[in-house]
């Protein structure tokens, strides 16, 4: 039993709570109320008057084999990071970098109150590349979404483009065999295709239809430079292969009515704001989404250029928003506009029931409400830089960050508590982690080979 909480359940029902309980069985929420019944003697009591508790957040877009270049492509375009990346970087990485870059990034998304992370991991030449990635996320214990691609490296002589390549069946089917059998767990499986902007027209029809074939989310990055099938996207819309399984990542691109067609047939959008802004991709369509009465899901995207922390992500996306609107109004009228075009609620909603509702878990996360699953937070509400707390939401989004996460809980289990992860001593993997980034960055002589 959580005792005594401000509780921001995301729940369209509930609302909010100004002092309320939350009774947690199991893995699940049991109750969520005022003043709970406290007749069973066995049940652990957390009082946590003031304290704010919201749903966990959901991370809908990260390359988490990238943690250990942390910092290293802050500085680069998109064009330079394709090639410093992909065809150099990428290719120096064992299966070992891959397992603790992986560990030590859901780890701090896990520090940083994601309960949820799609891990889109398009770094595995290998088996022994993937079958790491998700060893480290089961070890780190956070929920995940595992998105299984493929890397881009330039090819070598007699070797075909990577964009000629279709998404592995063999691979697809040796994970739904083996830690992806039940689809009731922690980890779900997602494919991370290359889609008709990186691929030819053969693959992408291949790979559609292969997430349709295997009732898998297909998502696909769109944008950053010119197309490699221009005709693609009317060849796949011809044939029925759009729908709920589809997200595409990024988007920046698309022209407005193209936009509109995939929202009425229900493909989801994942938009990583700071990364887009900062690389080149465009203005991020956050509002374009929101004019066709579409919500966003929200991702960092990559920690060799941005932070891991979910609430910065959903801050920036809010921000960016507000500018655009406030300078449009003041170019169509003169004026700032009479009133805020974006509320805070909206933007949390971004991080936590969105990027259900893009995995298609809207019925277990995102929300706190009795049946569904309970991940969640406990924001220590009066430290000096949050207190006084006279609007919840707009606290988690405007003031919080990450030393604000006080406990974080995932399946009914604490990962973090009093400010401090269990289970692991972090020690070992901040020096693991720095020695596969510094190897990997020396290899590609960065940053001399960058300048």
């Amino acid at each position: 039993m959580i005792r005594g909480a401000v509780i921001v359940t995301m729940d369209e029902h509930l609302g909010e709570f100004s002092s309320g309980d939350i009774l947690i069985e199991e893995d699940r929420i049991a109750a969520i109320g005022p003043s709970l019944d406290l007749s069973d003697v066995n049940t652990e009591i957390v009082e946590a008057p003031g304290w704010i508790v919201a749903p966990g957040f959901i991370n809908a877009h990260m390359h988490t084999w990238q943690t250990g270049l942390r910092s290293a492509a802050a500085n680069w375009t998109l064009l330079e990071y394709f090639r410093w990346v992909h065809a150099g970087l990428a290719t120096r990485f064992t299966p070992e970098d891959i397992g603790i870059a992986t560990l030590a990034g859901a780890l701090n998304q896990i520090n940083s109150g994601t309960t949820t992370l799609v891990d889109w991991c398009h770094n595995n030449p290998t088996p022994a590349h993937t079958d790491a990635a998700v060893a480290a996320l089961q070890e780190s214990g956070i929920r995940a979404a595992f998105f299984h691609g493929s890397p881009k490296p330039d090819p070598r002589p007699g070797e075909r483009h990577f964009s000629e390549i279709p998404h592995p069946r063999r691979e697809i089917e040796r994970l739904l065999a083996g830690p992806f059998s039940s689809r009731s767990g922690k980890l779900s499986l997602g494919m991370a295709i290359l889609g008709p902007h990186y691929a030819t027209l053969e693959v992408a029809l291949a790979d559609f239809r292969l997430s349709r074939e295997f009732g898998l989310i297909a998502s696909m990055h769109q944008g950053g430079g010119a197309a490699k099938t221009p005709e693609g996207w009317d060849v796949l819309e011809a044939e029925n292969l759009l729908g709920p399984l589809i997200n595409i990542v990024h988007g920046n691109d698309l022209s407005d009515d193209r936009l509109a067609r995939f929202a009425a047939q229900g493909v989801t959008f994942s938009v990583a704001p700071e990364n887009e802004m900062i690389q080149g991709h465009g203005h991020p369509i956050t509002g374009r989404l929101r004019a066709l009465g579409v919500a966003p899901s929200l991702g960092v995207d990559i920690e060799s250029v941005v932070g891991g922390s979910m609430i910065a992500v959903a801050r920036a996306a809010l921000s960016h928003q507000r500018a655009l609107d406030n300078a449009a109004s003041r170019v169509t009228t003169g004026a700032i506009p009479p009133t805020t075009t974006i509320r805070t609620g909206e933007a949390l909603s971004w991080i936590t029931r969105d990027g259900a509702r893009m995995l298609g878990q809207q019925d277990r996360i995102g929300r706190l409400a009795p049946g569904l699953q309970a991940d969640l937070i406990l924001v220590r509400a009066d430290d000096l830089d949050l207190w006084p707390v006279h609007d919840p939401v707009a606290t988690l989004i405007m003031h919080a960050h990450t030393g604000s996460i006080d406990s974080v809980m995932i399946a009914g289990r604490w990962h973090k508590r009093g400010g401090r992860l269990l289970g692991f001593d972090l020690g070992p993997i901040r020096a693991a982690l720095a020695r596969s980034g510094q190897r990997i960055l020396a290899e590609l002589r960065w940053p001399q080979g960058a300048a």
